[in-house]
């Protein structure tokens, strides 16, 4: 080639090819010619013009020269005018000396270009005909098979002869393209109505693919050729050629259901997609039957007869919002949800499972199973000990066992936020209609497919037999002149305007009869004739008749085709549901020991009991561990979780599982992301954050400091800084409180410092605080507690009395050591002190005892004027005494106090809380807790 010349190209490329050929020549041009700055002109003759694609590297004009003609030093410059990137376009119609160049920028030929590219991928591949649903490759499938015979009643044959039949003849494709396609009509799981009956291995719902088609073998459903293909011989559509002119193909197939919303569609072309969903065949009949009697019939007068989709696979449609936006403009988004039941395994251990039947449609179901199984090992899904899939041949069956004590509706809605086992199907109804794509609501769609091309359809048929009918005489005289059975059929469609079959059928049927028939029996099928011409006449002349016969035949296809629905709509409005919507806000008892250990109990696990007594073991405790928290809380509370390096974490109540008394608990590892060697000394339930509220921490060395709750309510799952602490020091204790509360702080000596929160000023998370109280040499903080401002402030003189009939009044604060005494003392026994103090005497202690925790009390009193507020008290060793304050006597700073609760196997008081108790109390002495009005210590 020489690179001077320009390059025929053949006229039938088009546009498209044009960009593409002009790159391919520059590159050649470029190579051979490496160091010429030229201008690369290449010319592409057309049917009525020449174009010309430049190329500028320098400034230099430099003519090319043709096999056709010679580009002239005006042609270049004017070309030259067009700039970088522009193409020339060469009109030929003045001739060879009388041409001009039209200047055009390369973009717009290339956008033309790609627009042609574009629509032939739209209209010959991606998306399908509204009127028969089908794309041309599925088309092709369907009448290939018609025409090899493969009807719902005759033997399978191989895939491979079906494959080969459509390739040769109709789509000139890959051979995998088609055989897929073919796959797809045949699977049940994807087609809510499959086309096809296949015999062998077509495939499964876990992606599994199908056998090759030398070994698979397929038939018509007869569904299919009731639906699709029963009018085909009658000549109802329009018959095109094949890719070489040697066949005809239907252009569309006789569709009497509006197959593309039977069983949906989907499909990628270029700048455009389709997702239709399948729905199911007796509704869509009856929606259709609306219509036809109803043309003004409105979106929800359809919906009553058709309400949804109905998926293959089943599942639970959640909520109507995204189905009426899809029906109503074409675009909306479907929640599918799969169907679960909840198994008992163990009524001993109470452990369950959950078993998946449906899963939502176009979910893979092996890849679930293995997003759930990874989900597990990751930690992100908990409450699961095993899963396995024991799907067979009568149905899908995933079973997922549950831990004991996991909550089986947690679980499950955690399935459905992480996995497929809850998507979303989203709608985008675009289909070809007259040429052109277009996103059409449910209304459009069943106008577009069913009331204009059914009444089409029928219009053909009943012309092409009145046609022959009438002209009788016509037909035989015209017959009697021809040579040949070709040259009779060719004049009988010149004289008529009949196609093929039609002549075909009139030659086959009546002239072949007529030398048969006798005069008598001419003359009653005559009659007939007659009687069959007026009533076609009178069904074309009626469009009333013609949308009743589209109806009857809709409704015979219904009830030959019966099927129940598969996919259920839940009223709700939306299908996506936290975690925390399936958790009833009910009130719990969390415990957690020294090591890290938690779990939650149901509130009424721990009976009261009285004063004195040993108590009840809260449960099993690893070796050298003991109880470190003990407190009432709801399940929907955002739990705090302090620790003794500064650090807090949040988790809501109801993540640590629930589980008896007896139990051990679960590790605080496997719910916050905890460091070596961490541990947490403090937990705080909080139901909301407020802006009044505060944060009060006091360290094991005796600094205090106020953050306001505004700085918690979002941290993330590796923890945040609550406060920053001097080396060697330990965050010990957290409360909330406000402003006008008072703070009281204690000593392991019994030294008390009462004072006003308001005092103690406000810092951000990252500071250290300030000095709370002066220790002696040898003392350590023991505790803090809030006391409310209402009961401080109530105006609740206190008297001391002589006598067991004089009590004084409350508010108190209670004391408890570490032995199992106790005590009240009232808050006037203590002055206002400001922080940083040595303060006042609360508990004069033996050399061997020392102060474990110190309440408020008094806040809820009963009709008495007594305390009605109960202590739970827990040992080293786990044992729990729950008693009411009521018991606990009143006296003097300086006094020993009474004996709440025996020690003599169960080690000291590790921990306390206090409970406001809201019930009245039972028969037996027993009550349910409520509230929680201080925190645990």
């Amino acid at each position: 080639m020489n690179p001077s010349h320009t390059t025929h190209l053949n006229p039938q490329l088009g546009p498209r090819m044009a960009f593409s050929t002009g790159l391919r020549l520059l590159r050649y041009y470029q190579l051979s010619r490496p160091f010429a700055p030229t201008r690369l002109q290449t010319l592409r003759p057309g049917a009525s013009e020449l174009r010309f694609l430049s190329f500028s590297r320098s400034r230099s004009i430099r003519p090319v020269k043709s096999r056709r003609r010679e580009v002239t030093a005006p042609a270049a410059a004017a070309a030259a005018d067009g700039g970088n990137g522009s193409v020339v376009v060469k009109d030929g119609s003045g001739g060879n000396d009388g041409g001009r160049v039209v200047p055009t920028e390369l973009h717009k030929e290339a956008t033309e270009a790609y627009m042609s590219y574009a629509m032939s991928v739209l209209l010959g591949r991606a998306l399908p005909d509204v009127r028969d649903g089908l794309k041309p490759v599925h088309r092709r499938i369907l009448f290939a098979m018609h025409e090899l015979g493969l009807s719902s009643r005759k033997p399978y044959k191989k895939c491979a002869r079906v494959v080969g039949e459509v390739l040769g003849k109709f789509h000139p494709h890959g051979d995998t393209a088609v055989y897929d396609s073919l796959v797809r009509m045949a699977q049940d799981f994807s087609l809510r109505s499959p086309l096809i009956r296949g015999h062998g291995n077509f495939g499964s719902i876990d992606a599994d693919p199908p056998a090759a088609m030398r070994y698979t073998e397929c038939r018509l459903e007869a569904l299919t050729e009731a639906m699709l293909l029963a009018d085909l011989d009658q000549d109802t559509v329009n018959f095109v050629p094949n890719f070489d002119n040697s066949q005809k193909e239907p252009s569309l197939l006789p569709a009497r259901i509006p197959n593309l919303l039977l069983n949906g569609s989907s499909g990628i072309a270029v700048g455009m997609a389709t997702n239709i969903p399948p729905h199911n065949l007796g509704e869509l009949v009856d929606a259709l039957s609306v219509l036809i009697h109803n043309p003004e019939a409105t979106l929800q007068e359809l919906l009553e007869y058709m309400p949804g989709p109905d998926f293959p696979t089943g599942g639970l449609i959640m909520g109507t919002a995204g189905i009426l936006e899809a029906y109503r403009t074409g675009r909306g988004r479907v929640v599918v949800r799969g169907k679960t039941d909840i198994e008992l395994l163990d009524s001993k251990t109470k452990r369950s499972a959950i078993i998946i039947k449906e899963v939502p449609y176009q979910t893979n179901k092996a890849s679930l199973v293995e997003k759930i199984a990874e989900l597990v090992e990751n930690k992100s899904l908990e409450g699961i000990s095993d899963i396995r899939d024991e799907s067979d041949r009568s149905g899908m069956r995933i079973v997922i066992e549950l831990k004991r004590g996991s909550d089986p509706s947690i679980v499950l809605n955690n399935l459905y936020r992480l996995t497929a086992l809850q998507s979303g199907f989203s709608c985008n109804m675009v289909g070809i209609l007259n040429g052109k794509p277009q996103l059409m609501g449910l209304k459009e769609l069943l106008q577009a497919s069913i009331l204009g091309f059914q009444m089409q359809c029928g219009g053909k048929t009943c012309k092409g037999i009145i046609v022959g009918l009438d002209n009788l005489d016509g037909v035989i005289d015209v017959i009697r002149k021809a040579s040949s059975n070709a040259s009779a059929s060719a004049s009988l469609r010149k004289e008529f305007n009949l196609s093929e079959k039609q002549a075909e059928a009139i030659l086959d049927i009546n002239l072949r009869r007529l030398t048969l028939l006798e005069r008598n029996k001419f003359v009653a099928e005559s009659k007939s004739l007659m009687e069959q011409i007026s009533k076609l006449r009178d069904l074309l002349s009626s469009k009333k008749q013609i949308l009743q016969l589209i109806e009857h035949e809709a409704i015979e296809v219904k009830n030959k085709f019966p099927t129940p629905r598969r996919s259920f709509l839940e009223d709700t409005d939306s299908g996506q549901l936290e975690e925390i919507d399936v958790i009833p806000n009910e009130e719990m008892l969390l415990a957690i020991s020294e090591k890290g250990y938690a779990k939650r109990m149901k509130p009424n696990t721990f009976n009261l009991q009285h004063r004195g007594t040993i108590g009840k073991s809260v449960g099993k405790l690893r070796v050298n561990d003991t109880m470190s928290d003990f407190l009432v809380c709801h399940a929907h509370d955002h739990v705090l979780y302090f620790s003794d390096k500064g650090i807090v974490y949040s988790a809501r109540a109801y993540k640590i599982p629930e589980c008896s008394r007896a139990a051990a608990g679960t590790p605080l590892v496997q719910i916050l992301s905890l460091s070596e060697g961490e541990r947490i000394t403090s937990v705080i339930p909080v139901s909301e954050f407020s802006e009044d509220q505060y944060l009060l921490m006091l360290t094991a060395k005796g600094y205090i400091k106020k953050v306001s709750l505004n700085f918690f309510p979002s941290i993330r799952s590796t923890g945040i800084i609550a406060i920053q602490l001097v080396p060697g020091d330990e965050l010990k204790w957290v409360r909330l409180c406000s402003n006008d509360d008072l703070v009281a702080m204690a000593s392991q000596n019994g030294m008390v410092i009462l004072s006003f929160c308001d005092i103690i000023r406000a810092l951000g998370r990252n500071t250290r605080g300030s000095i709370a109280m002066r220790l002696k040499e040898g003392d350590k903080m023991a505790c803090v507690d809030i006391i409310p401002a209402i009961m401080w402030k109530s105006e609740r003189g206190s008297e001391v009395g002589q006598g067991r009939g004089k009590r004084m009044k409350g508010p108190w604060l209670l004391f408890v050591s570490e032995s199992g005494f106790g005590k009240r003392v009232p808050l006037s026994s203590f002055r206002m002190s400001p922080l940083n103090r040595v303060g006042l005497i609360g508990y004069k202690f033996s050399s061997e005892d020392r102060l474990a925790a110190v309440f408020a009390v008094g806040f809820t009193l009963a009709d008495d004027g007594e305390s009605d507020e109960e202590v739970v008290l827990v040992s080293q060793s786990g044992t729990v005494n729950r008693i009411k304050v009521r018991d606990v006597s009143i006296q003097s700073r300086y006094a020993r106090g009474v004996i709440l609760m025996r020690l003599e196997h169960t080690g000291k008081i590790q921990s306390a809380s206090l409970i406001s108790a809201t019930e009245s109390e039972a028969e037996e002495d027993e009550t349910v807790p409520a509230v929680l009005d201080a925190a645990v210590v």
